[in-house]
């Protein structure tokens, strides 16, 4: 998939950062992505993976709608949330999305607040997104695309059992998993919700 196809603040926003192509790996998955398919991404650092996902949510959501976010992405920590939040920022220039951030080191009942007044994606820590679902301080009814960014960090700390119950609460959705090694314990996740997604091995 080229560039040209992408909605155009977002083709404007690539270009002022030096992008002007997709790289080898994008080459080989943004048109996947955009027609729907669920993924396992695996691919070395620094190949365009975090990249890649910015570019397929913008482009699929385009601008701001109603109140329930359409994208979750569940990040390692606070950290890596900040950061991702920051490059959506840099890339939906032009657009009125609106990007959030959850996590375990912010005043919970303030997310729940704040998520209420309505956003359309939520970058998220596992611990705190199942926290705020199960006071139903977010509503996951109206998601369209879940995404594990690095997905290494799901076998530490039980986020991977955190990440799988989310599944299991909404219905119909495209799942991105992106990962520098494919673990064996990711079979677990295919041979349930993801039965249907193709992997993708990408040597760089």
């Amino acid at each position: 998939m080229s560039f040209k196809k992408l909605l155009q603040s977002l083709k404007d926003n690539l270009k002022r950062q030096g992008i002007e192509s997709p790289n080898a790996l994008q080459k080989e998955i943004l048109s996947k992505i955009k027609g729907g398919a669920s993924l396992f991404v695996i691919a070395p650092k620094n190949s365009g993976k975090t990249t890649s996902i910015v570019i397929s949510v913008i482009n699929h959501l385009k601008e701001a709608f109603e109140d329930a976010p359409r994208a979750l992405i569940f990040v390692k920590d606070k950290q890596e949330a900040l950061e991702l939040a920051e490059i959506f920022n840099i890339y939906k220039r032009g657009t009125d999305l609106r990007v959030y951030c959850a996590y375990e080191e912010h005043n919970l009942e303030l997310q729940r607040e704040e998520l209420y007044l309505g956003t359309d994606i939520v970058i998220a820590t596992p611990k705190r997104l199942n926290r705020i679902f199960y006071l139903n301080g977010i509503n996951l009814n109206k998601l369209q695309m879940c995404i594990v960014d690095d997905a290494d960090f799901l076998f530490r700390n039980n986020h991977f059992a955190e990440v799988t119950r989310t599944p299991e609460s909404i219905g119909r959705c495209q799942y991105l998993v992106f990962t520098d090694n494919y673990d064996m314990r990711f079979e677990r996740w295919r041979e349930s919700f993801m039965n249907l997604a193709q992997i993708i091995n990408f040597k760089g």
